[in-house]
């Protein structure tokens, strides 16, 4: 009985480490992003201030969940250790498409995404989340021996925030963020030199942004694909389209990777995001992308992060509005 006891404690303690790890990570890269627009622009400064407290709303409420939840005990099973090796796999993978095959970051990840969610279906997020890893820029991490470390660590976070955040997307994005910053901060590596939010394209971006949420959705739960083959088939598309439809390739590769970013947002369960809110989370997927355009420049799993900012943000304002309606109507 006292290890049951002791293993639930265990439990407790991996559960509420994943739960700041999952706050720390997007944390770090708004105030990243804040403190380099504070030379571009006080609207960006503001816009991602109320992010964040709007985000807060959530964060509070699931923190309620983490502890009013009956905990599993945890033993290290042999599940956790597939769990590592599949984020791993995904990340290696995914880097070699890109790198080395040439397929660049969206692409390769996409493929990977759809690959696994038909083939291997049980393992799909696993290999899917290590597939952010694996879009890490070659310049932010040279080598597969780094590579493997943050697939490990990312690994790691992946097993201790089951059962926490479940169902929100862009989790999987966050938890790759993690392992590709810690291994820039462990290692002296360093990120890209971001570029000042692009807010002349936020007529594009947010309409892109939108469509890509929905057509996740769609594929995901209306044609019964599932999130991972539902977000990696507008990859697929978003890289194949958005560069052939646009005059300038930058612009072209820059609304592929919004697309993509925005499909995390349509992995989302329905239980945390109504069908009728992912529209809006998608657009503000879109505005939080231009905001973080500065920071983590080249990070593996920062869309991914954008897409789970975008999904606390909104999730809280619903959250909120239901507090007020609730209110008003005792009043």
């Amino acid at each position: 009985m006292r290890s049951r006891i002791e293993s639930t404690e265990t439990a407790g303690a991996v559960q509420l480490a994943g739960y700041l790890t999952l706050l720390v990570t997007p944390a770090a890269l708004l105030a990243t992003a804040i403190g380099a627009s504070s030379a571009h622009s006080s609207a960006t400064i503001g816009f991602g201030v109320a992010v964040v407290l709007v985000g807060s709303v959530s964060v509070v409420s699931e923190r309620g969940r983490l502890f009013e939840t009956e905990r599993s005990a945890r033993t290290g099973t042999q599940q956790d250790v597939g769990t590592v090796f599949a984020v791993v796999l995904g990340a290696v993978c995914t880097y070699l498409l890109s790198v080395a095959g040439g397929f660049g970051p969206v692409l390769a990840s996409a493929v990977v995404g759809v690959g696994v969610g038909i083939a291997v279906p049980r393992m799909d997020s696993q290999v899917y989340c290590g597939s952010f890893v694996g879009m890490v820029s070659p310049a932010v991490i040279p080598s597969l021996e780094y590579l493997v470390v943050a697939g490990l660590i990312a690994g790691g976070v992946f097993v201790a925030t089951d059962e926490v955040f479940g169902g929100v997307g862009g989790k999987l994005g966050t938890i790759a963020l993690c392992g590709c910053a810690s291994i820039v901060a462990l290692t002296g590596l360093e990120y890209g030199a971001g570029g000042a939010p692009a807010w002349e394209f936020a007529a594009l971006v947010v309409p892109v942004a939108v469509a890509g949420a929905v057509v996740t959705l769609l594929v995901s739960v209306h044609l019964g694909f599932g999130a991972v083959v539902g977000s990696g088939v507008v990859g697929v598309g978003a890289s194949v389209v958005f560069p052939l439809a646009s005059s300038e390739p930058a612009v072209g590769t820059m609304l592929a990777a919004v697309a993509f970013c925005a499909s995390f947002v349509g992995m989302s369960s329905v239980t945390r995001l109504e069908m009728r809110h992912v529209a809006l989370a998608g657009g503000l997927c879109g505005l939080v992308y231009l905001v973080t355009m500065p920071a983590f420049d080249g990070a593996g799993g920062k869309l991914g992060t954008v897409a789970f900012i975008a999904c606390l943000a909104m999730i809280g304002a619903t959250e909120l509005e239901t507090h007020i309606r609730t209110r008003l109507a005792r009043d």
